[in-house]
């Protein structure tokens, strides 16, 4: 991708975020804290819905490729918006998710595998989701955090293998960027929201998807251990306390970080980019 394309469609992005926050402030879509929260103050919500709009601009500017993976994540992005907004029945929210999900399957061409890859690839697809909607919560760790992992996916395509189109890793990077520079700070503008959350979580498992099938190697799970384990360890341990796992809580160790330990959000996210940095290189 040309460098003048990058900052008109980085520009575009900025606007479009600058434009949603005024009508997130119209709307009073915003997140106010409560006994779970990790912050103070009232912070417009769902400023992570420029992941997807980043996705419709590759999908309309290259071709209107992954029209099944792009149907699914605008699926997924509606229910998990309109739930931020009005909290849904449980059971419309994980229907529309698991059509998502499925439509994610049949693009990558997963239904002509054998049979018992879609238990596996539901697993890791829908406990990636999960995680990472329960990891995002402090400011700056979910942008960091994605924008390392599509970075990394980004050089894996350039250098290793080809498995997808590296201006789609450019274009969502872009939004991350612009994500970041409104939340990745003290006092943060906006929150990504489930809309924003559930989104990166949803684009970033279709690419390790596809980097997966294109190379049979498992290893690259990897390129989200963190958010992994941390997830998976807080399970275990709230079992083991005989808690509702379901049940909203401050129990990751991120948030025992930044509200027991009282550190700053932004040094622990950069915590745990460092980490995963570290872990994959």
């Amino acid at each position: 991708m040309k460098l003048i394309s990058i900052v008109a469609i980085l520009s575009i992005l900025f606007i479009i975020e600058l434009i949603y926050f005024k009508i997130a402030a119209s709307f009073n879509i915003i997140d106010k804290p409560n006994a779970r929260s990790s912050h103070q103050t009232i912070t417009l919500r769902g400023g992570g819905i420029i992941f997807c709009l980043s996705a419709i601009i590759y999908f309309t500017l290259y071709g209107y490729q992954y029209p099944y993976f792009m149907v699914g994540l605008l699926a997924i992005t509606a229910i998990s918006f309109i739930d931020d907004v009005l909290t849904l029945n449980n059971k419309i929210r994980l229907s529309i998710h698991l059509i998502a999900v499925l439509l994610m399957f049949y693009q990558w061409g997963l239904f002509d595998l054998n049979w018992y890859w879609i238990p596996v690839a539901l697993v890791f697809v829908v406990g990636t989701i999960n995680a990472y909607n329960f990891m995002d919560g402090i400011n700056g760790i979910t942008g960091s955090y994605s924008l390392l992992a599509i970075g990394t996916l980004y050089f894996i395509n350039e250098k290793n293998v080809l498995f997808t189109s590296s201006d789609f890793l450019i274009i969502i990077g872009l939004s991350l960027i612009v994500f970041n520079f409104f939340n990745f700070r003290k006092k943060a503008k906006c929150f990504a929201g489930d809309v924003g959350s559930v989104s990166i979580a949803f684009i970033i498992v279709f690419l390790v998807g596809q980097l997966i099938l294109k190379t049979e190697n498992f290893n690259y799970i990897l390129l989200l251990l963190i958010y992994g384990l941390d997830a998976v360890v807080t399970i275990i341990f709230r079992v083991l306390r005989k808690e509702n796992i379901f049940k909203a809580h401050r129990s990751h160790f991120y948030q025992y970080l930044a509200n027991e330990k009282k550190c700053s959000h932004l040094v622990v996210s950069v915590l745990y980019f460092f980490v995963q940095f570290v872990l994959i290189s």
